[in-house]
């Protein structure tokens, strides 16, 4: 049996691409065969970039799921602006606009899903209430991940305050 495997090693080792003096050698292994070519590598699948906006249709979660865990590890929480995308990274955060009524929310990505063919993001009922379709249980979207020259080009929502001050009380008009 052991001179079988000898055997065996040695025949292996003449069809070998590469002789031991070759492989320990400092150049360049050459090819085993005319023609051969490696196997081409199997790519996973590439997570969607983080500067593209996507459209979809957007659902929110049962509350009976509140206190499970997410798939990044949290708790689950309806109180919490939080939502589940297929491929955005963990810690994401994304404003996701209402195309219906406008309204938008930035939320952060802790969880996978949804599931359900046709849906591009699943929200907490906080998030879907400050949209403003928890009645209809889901609606269509646009949701834009938050990168900072999407937070510096969106101008701000808040009024300008006016500091008081003399000069504060000399810009205001009185009624005479």
């Amino acid at each position: 049996m052991r001179d079988t495997m000898v055997g065996l090693l040695l025949f292996c080792s003449l069809l070998a691409p590469a002789t031991v003096s070759q492989a320990t050698s400092n150049g360049p292994l050459e090819a085993p065969l005319p023609g051969f070519e490696p196997p081409p590598v199997i790519q996973a699948p590439v997570a969607t970039p983080a500067c593209e906006a996507q459209v979809g249709c957007a659902s929110y979660y049962h509350p009976s799921l509140d206190g499970l865990k997410t798939a990044n590890g949290e708790t689950f929480s309806n109180q919490l602006l939080t939502a589940a995308h297929r491929t955005l990274e963990f810690g994401t955060r994304v404003r996701v606009t209402n195309l219906v009524n406008l309204k938008s929310v930035i939320v952060t990505i802790n969880d996978r899903g949804p599931f359900v063919r046709g849906r591009i993001i699943d929200l907490s009922r906080r998030a879907a209430s400050a949209l403003g379709f928890v009645q209809s249980g889901i609606t269509r979207v646009r949701v834009e991940p938050i990168t900072l020259a999407t937070a510096l080009s969106k101008p701000s929502r808040r009024r300008p305050t006016m500091k008081a001050g003399p000069a504060a009380e000399s810009a205001v008009p009185r009624p005479s």
